[in-house]
Parts: C-alpha cells; sequence; structure tokens
C-alpha cells in the first residue's frame, strides 16, 4: 500500500465530506492506477485553502484510504465541481473511508511514498473495525 501526503484542509474534505478529486501538477504514475492508498494530511495547512464549514483539525495523520481510480487535465476546473482547480491534473478517488481515529505523528514525503508496515498494520486494524 502507498500514501499520499495532502495538505489541509484538503485531507480532511477527502476524509469527511464530498471532495473526490485531488488537484496535481503532475500525472498519475500508471503503476498507481486503481491503487488503494492512504490519505496523509500533511504538517502544514495550505495557506491559500479558505474553509467553510467544519474541518478536520489534524496534521501529520493518517485520516483516511482511498482508491486512485484515475486522472484527467483540465483546463478551467468546472469538471469536478468546487474541488477542481484550474490547469491542473485531477485525480480521480473512490471508496474513500475515514479513520475513526486518525494515526497521528506521521511523517509524510513528497509525491506518492511508501509507508513503514507498523503504519499500514495501524490503518489496517482501524479499518476492520469499521467493516464489522
Amino acid at each position: 500500500m502507498k500514501a499520499l501526503t495532502i495538505k489541509q484542509p484538503w485531507a480532511g474534505a477527502i476524509a469527511h465530506q464530498t471532495k473526490r478529486v485531488e488537484n496535481r501538477s503532475w500525472k498519475l504514475p500508471a503503476a498507481h492506477e486503481g491503487a488503494r492508498i492512504l490519505i496523509h494530511a500533511g504538517a502544514e495547512r495550505d495557506r491559500w485553502a479558505q474553509v467553510y464549514g467544519p474541518h478536520l483539525d489534524v496534521y501529520s495523520a493518517v485520516v483516511a484510504v482511498a482508491t486512485i481510480t484515475g486522472f484527467h487535465w483540465s483546463d478551467d476546473g468546472q469538471c469536478c465541481g468546487p474541488w477542481g482547480d484550474e490547469r491542473t491534473y485531477h485525480w480521480t478517488l473512490t471508496d474513500v473511508v475515514a479513520l475513526p481515529e486518525p494515526v497521528i505523528d506521521v511523517r509524510g514525503r513528497l509525491g506518492i511514498w511508501t509507508p513503514d508496515t507498523e503504519l499500514v498494520t495501524a490503518v489496517e486494524a482501524q479499518l476492520q473495525e469499521v467493516a464489522s
């Protein structure tokens, strides 16, 4: 399983709201299309973000798991509702499952990264709880 670090409030919007697109300046590598990934809330907040309504205020933590189903380029951002940015690749997400308790004190990395076995085990234990 891989992980993707996303600044807040966007990681929380994926986990607890309707954000099902992640805006990136680079194409999704083909090897990750259809992959299940950890959604990691980065250590910093997006300074340009304007938040409306409730949001998840946790940092350096895995907050959800999702499947990346593909990507597309958007000139105007209109294709993905209020979440799509213009002139970016939109990575599409499905099957989002928010973790009952964020796995905290997790250091992220740029790009798609490989979490250690201990982190994956902690996340999988929570996913089993959610499923039962």
